[in-house]
């Protein structure tokens, strides 16, 4: 399993190829690649590169799939005894970012799988159809009847 901790908007996740993350809002047009080089921290099969504070040569790829707003969250402050009362909300802007590549030293460690490839490549030959032989199909009809008398 191959993941990296990048560092964005003042936050750090914890991204992995082919999933996606939204962040803080970044100016990007949608479907433009974006590379992020604040990586913290790369696991690759085993092999762990740490930064300190930053891995050198380390960056990450990724396309931004849409800008949104999240959730909202109200914010209510309020002064006892005074009849003071604010209420307000906030909704916070975001990028959605589909992580495609992790790369380590100018090499790609992972990439994503491209969704329209099939994981298996599958040919005639290998989907072989299985038939039930004539006695398979007289043992499946008595053990039907045999219920059926229960």
């Amino acid at each position: 399993m191959t993941y990296a901790i990048i560092e964005t908007g003042g936050k750090q996740l914890r991204v992995e190829p082919g999933r996606f993350y939204d962040v803080e809002r970044l100016a990007v047009n949608e479907n433009e690649k974006v590379t992020i080089d604040r990586v913290l921290f790369v696991e690759n099969n085993g092999s762990i590169s740490v930064g300190q504070p930053l891995v050198e040569g380390a960056t990450v790829e990724a396309t931004v799939l849409r800008h949104l707003r999240g959730r909202k969250i109200i914010v209510y402050k309020m002064r006892p005894k005074k009849k003071t009362r604010k209420k307000q909300g906030h909704r916070q802007e975001l990028t959605r970012l589909m992580i495609d590549a992790i790369h380590l030293g100018g090499q790609a460690v992972t990439a994503a799988v491209a969704a329209d490839q099939p994981m298996v490549e599958t040919s005639a030959e290998t989907e072989a159809t299985v038939e039930p032989s004539a006695e398979t199909i007289a043992e499946a009809s008595e053990v039907a009847e045999a219920e059926a008398e229960a």
